[in-house]
C-alpha cells in the first residue's frame, strides 16, 4: 500500500497514536480514509527531508513538507500550513501572500510555529492544525498518489495519498504553490 516508503514498513497510523502528536491522533481518528494513512518510527535526528530520504531511501519527490506561515496586514495576524513536494519552495511572498491578502508573508517563528499546533519543529504536518488556518496544499502534492508527511514528532513520518491532504478541512488545492528549488 505504501510503496513510496523506501527501506521503511508503515502501520496504520491509528493504530499507533504513540507515534504521532496529540493533534495528529486526534485528525488521523476522524479521517473517513484513515486506513489509508499510515506511519513509521524514524531516528528523530533524520528528521529533516534530506537526511530522512537518504537514510530510508524515500524519494525527494514522495515527500511533502508544511511550512507555518504569518501574514500581517496592519494589526491583524494569519496564518497558514502550506504543502509542497520537498523538491520545491513554497511561494511565499507571491502566491501566500495573496491568498492571505496580507502586506507581508514569512515562515512562522519556530517558538511560535511549535506552541500553536503542538507539534514538533521538523515534525509539522498539516492534520490536527486549527481550523480557522487555511491549509494551501500545492496541486503535485494533492495529484500525488502517495507521500510522506511529519507527524507530529521528529520520531515518525506518515505515508498518505496526496487525495487526503486535499480534501483535510480547511485545504485548498493551488496551482503554483510550489516553485522549483534552484
Amino acid at each position: 500500500m505504501w510503496s513510496f516508503a523506501g527501506s521503511l514498513q508503515p502501520e496504520p497510523a491509528a493504530s499507533r497514536p504513540d507515534l504521532l502528536a496529540a493533534p495528529v491522533a486526534h485528525a488521523v481518528a476522524a479521517l473517513p480514509e484513515a486506513g489509508s494513512v499510515g506511519v513509521a518510527a524514524i531516528d528523530a535526528g533524520l528528521a529533516d527531508t534530506a537526511a530522512f530520504c537518504d537514510a530510508y531511501g524515500v524519494a525527494a519527490a514522495d515527500s511533502a513538507n508544511c511550512v507555518i506561515v504569518k501574514g500581517k496586514r496592519g494589526g491583524d495576524v494569519r496564518f497558514a500550513a502550506c504543502v509542497v513536494l520537498a523538491t520545491m519552495r513554497a511561494d511565499v511572498n507571491g502566491v501566500v501572500r495573496r491568498r492571505l491578502d496580507v502586506r507581508s508573508a514569512s515562515f512562522a517563528p519556530m517558538e511560535e510555529a511549535v506552541a500553536l499546533t503542538g507539534m514538533e519543529y521538523g515534525g509539522i504536518t498539516p492534520l490536527g492544525l486549527a481550523a480557522e488556518w487555511p491549509i494551501l496544499v500545492d496541486a503535485a502534492v494533492a495529484a500525488s498518489a502517495g507521500v510522506v508527511v511529519g507527524a507530529g514528532i521528529r520520531g515518525a513520518k506518515l505515508f498518505l495519498p496526496g487525495a487526503v491532504l486535499a480534501a483535510l478541512p480547511g485545504a485548498e488545492i493551488v496551482e503554483g504553490l510550489g516553485r522549483p528549488i534552484g
